[in-house]
């Protein structure tokens, strides 16, 4: 009768040899670096070892009552980051646009587009990235107040679904004071340093760039666009994904 032999050397046969400290079948030797390691499988491992992609980074530059970034920011910004795992896009909002500062006795004071209403939800959103930290915490809120009926109006019901956590006082005291009239100068900054310089809102920001192509690709269709460039492994979501018609501009 032939020898029995080893289920674990019959399932190497073609694949590598069974060497001691490598008691593990094959389907697990690129679990982890140490089994990889034990079982001298690196080259068989490698396309399970490499780095992680990196996410598609994307800042929106916008404001808040421009109904081209509500639109935007509502339909193709959200529905991506609710269908798309943080692992594949990383999203960072900017709310100033088109507003102008001034220093006036050491406090900076501004002007938005779309006036004074403009400048107070900008600042309620600057305040809420600030105070909420979290991405999937302020998100949501800015989403309910970008589709509702007022963006300055409908803050507590917002927060009351979305984020009840948050504290209203700290929340008032940065909207109306020293803390948000910081944030938005940085925003200002932030708006101010781009290159090219923005000429209409909403202005998207794709992997650290802006063109033409880019700004029309992701207000087409922006799940479509992250999923072309992720490098990674495809998120279920870029199965398919439909285009919407381009949206207009606020232009300075």
């Amino acid at each position: 009768m032939a020898p029995t032999v080893p289920l674990l050397a019959l399932l190497a046969l073609g694949l590598g040899v069974a060497f001691p400290g490598c008691d593990y079948p094959v389907h697990l030797w690129c679990s982890s670096p140490e089994i990889t390691v034990a079982c001298q499988a690196e080259s068989r491992c490698a396309n399970h070892t490499r780095p992680a992609a990196a996410p598609v980074e994307l800042s929106l530059f916008y404001e808040s009552l421009c109904p081209a970034c509500r639109e935007f920011l509502v339909q193709e910004l959200f529905t991506a980051w609710l269908l798309l795992p943080t692992e594949a896009l990383s999203i960072t909002l900017v709310p100033y646009g088109n507003a102008k500062e001034k220093n006036v006795s050491g406090k900076w004071n501004f002007q938005c587009q779309h006036g004074p209403e403009e400048c107070l939800g900008n600042m309620i959103e600057t305040c809420l990235i600030h105070e909420a930290k979290n991405f999937s915490t302020y998100f949501p809120v800015i989403f309910c107040l970008e589709s509702g009926s007022s963006v300055t109006k409908n803050l507590e019901a917002c927060l009351q679904v979305y984020a009840p956590q948050l504290d209203r006082r700290r929340l008032t005291a940065c909207v109306w004071g020293d803390t948000g009239a910081a944030l938005m100068h940085h925003n200002a900054q932030l708006t101010e340093a781009l290159d090219p310089p923005h000429q209409y809102v909403p202005w998207i920001v794709v992997n650290g760039k802006h063109t033409d192509e880019l700004q029309a690709q992701a207000q087409a269709s922006l799940l479509g666009l992250v999923c072309r460039l992720y490098q990674g492994e495809k998120p279920e979501a870029c199965g398919g994904s439909g285009a919407l018609k381009a949206l207009a501009s606020c232009r300075r």
